[in-house]
């Protein structure tokens, strides 16, 4: 358990400071935490999943207990910090119903061979709206531009998908915003992380949304688009000017990579074995041939001849290819193939190509390799082998160009805003890129982006691990302390497990 006390115990021993006894008798020293320049009477949190504490891809208590924001107000109480409270759902099953129906999954949790969700009936009901103020206003889903909407907690907008379900729960108002609610609290202290949204459901849905860079208009946007980064810029900055209106102090981060996390790093583009007797099969009839033809449209690098001496690449549809269905279908009906199988292969081949290493396959997609395509007959109906996997599937390197290259503007916005305002500044993208490619020491433990085992991120390959969260908070206080010259102390890893079981109280 986290300590609780007003103040923190640090033992200095005689024998390792300068004094005038030899005596190995150890003293305790009571150092007062202090808040320094912050006032953490009020603290008021606003982000998205982040800041909710979302992780094993649903909202639960435990989760919700373990954000970063309640860690935090933990911490800020030993120097003066007042009550912290959160929308907390029902249970810890994490689904939630809009009346008879269930809209949110149960979290994740593993059972030995892989993250599963967990069965049961979700208790918490979103028409259920909870009453009072809230000081974590971490709403899943949020994009930056959700912040300051009027109805973005409107229950009769949930089903259509105007609202978000998980502000409705707890907004004051079918008319209120995140923003506002916040504001009629008078925070003395504030965080906020904000924008991870504006680019994550546009890599998660492997590309499929629209780069909106260029379009002012947020409410032209489609779910998974990319937020224009003056559009980003400029409600963040207008967020800042109102919650620093009333000498309010607060700590900001940036925002990740997304492509660094597990989701999009678990699944090699080369996870596919053959039999030796299969690879020659697949050669001959289909890879073959095909290679044959693009090679003399000057293609022929879209595909490789399969081996089985090694794991084969994906084949993937790639959108930013000339397609050359047409000309395949044409020169394989030349070569004798009948026309229906002729027009078969030229659908599925004529835009497509085997995956290389920059390809990030997605998440979910696991489950789907090597299964038999609906509909499809054989052999052109195993999914990642010989029917290739769709653009939802893949973040291809021109998608993942545009992410970074919106995620690099927003975080100039949000280092620049922070400098503007003397805020406290957590580069929280360095830090995950660092625990993705050399892994970050916390404690005794030492945080990996792997799934499931690697400490860092929860079961959903998004989302931080309770000690993911610890983590985070400890480098939010760090920044804190060294901005308003508080000295509150750290947390231990030890006191956060990184995975949860099926059964909580």
């Amino acid at each position: 358990m986290m300590n609780k006390s007003y103040r923190w115990l640090f033992i200095t021993f005689l024998g390792l400071i300068a004094c005038e006894s030899d005596d190995d008798n150890g003293t305790v020293t009571e150092v007062e935490i202090s808040s320094g320049t912050a006032d953490f009477t009020t603290y008021v949190s606003l982000g998205n999943s982040l800041t909710a504490g979302f992780m094993d891809g649903a909202l639960f208590i435990a989760g919700q207990q373990n954000s970063t924001p309640n860690i935090l107000a933990t911490q800020f109480a030993l120097a003066g910090g007042g009550t912290f409270t959160q929308p907390l759902m029902n249970d810890n099953l994490g689904g939630a119903l809009l009346g008879t129906t269930q809209i949110l999954e149960n979290r994740l949790f593993f059972d030995g061979a892989g993250p599963v969700r967990l069965p049961g009936n979700a208790t918490t009901d979103i028409s259920n709206s909870l009453s009072g103020s809230f000081n974590n206003m971490g709403v899943p889903g949020a994009k930056s531009f959700h912040l300051g909407a009027e109805g973005y907690g409107n229950l009769a907008g949930v089903q259509s998908g105007a609202a978000n379900p998980y502000f409705a729960r707890f907004a004051s108002s079918a008319t209120a915003s995140v923003m506002g609610d916040a504001l009629a609290q008078n925070p003395t202290f504030f965080s906020l992380w904000i924008g991870n949204n504006d680019v994550l459901s546009y890599a998660t849905s492997g590309g499929t949304g629209t780069d909106q860079t260029g379009n002012p208009d947020p409410t032209s946007y489609g779910p998974n688009d990319i937020t224009d980064p003056m559009v980003f810029a400029q409600v963040y900055a207008g967020y800042v000017q109102l919650l620093t209106g009333g000498d309010a102090k607060g700590v900001v981060a940036n925002i990740p990579y997304v492509t660094s996390i597990p989701f999009f790093t678990t699944v090699p583009y080369n996870p596919v074995p053959l039999d030796a007797a299969t690879a020659g099969q697949l050669n001959q009839q289909l890879i073959g041939p095909v290679i044959q033809i693009m090679t003399a449209l000057g293609e022929g690098d879209r595909f490789n001849l399969l081996s089985s001496e090694e794991p084969n690449p994906l084949l993937i549809r790639d959108e930013n290819l000339t397609d050359f269905s047409a000309q395949l279908n044409a020169a394989l009906q030349n070569e004798g193939i009948p026309a229906q199988q002729a027009a078969l292969m030229a659908s599925l081949y004529g835009q497509s190509r085997h995956a290389r290493p920059n390809d990030l396959v997605l998440l979910p997609v696991s489950g789907d390799i090597g299964e038999e395509q609906e509909g499809v007959p054989a052999p052109f109906n195993n999914i990642g082998v010989t029917f290739p996997l769709g653009d939802e599937a893949v973040l291809l390197p021109e998608e993942e160009a545009e992410i970074r290259a919106a995620t690099d503007q927003y975080n100039a916005t949000i280092a620049s805003v922070a400098q503007q305002n003397g805020l406290a500044f957590v580069d929280a993208n360095d830090l995950l890129q660092q625990v993705a490619e050399t892994g970050l020491p916390f404690d005794e433990f030492f945080l990996r982006n792997q799934l499931v085992f690697g400490g860092a991120f929860s079961l959903d390959g998004i989302h931080p691990s309770s000690r993911g969260y610890a983590f985070i908070a400890n480098e939010f206080m760090k920044a804190i302390n060294e901005t308003y010259g508080s000295n509150l102390p750290m947390v231990r890893a030890a006191d956060f497990n990184p995975l949860f079981p099926a059964v909580l109280p």
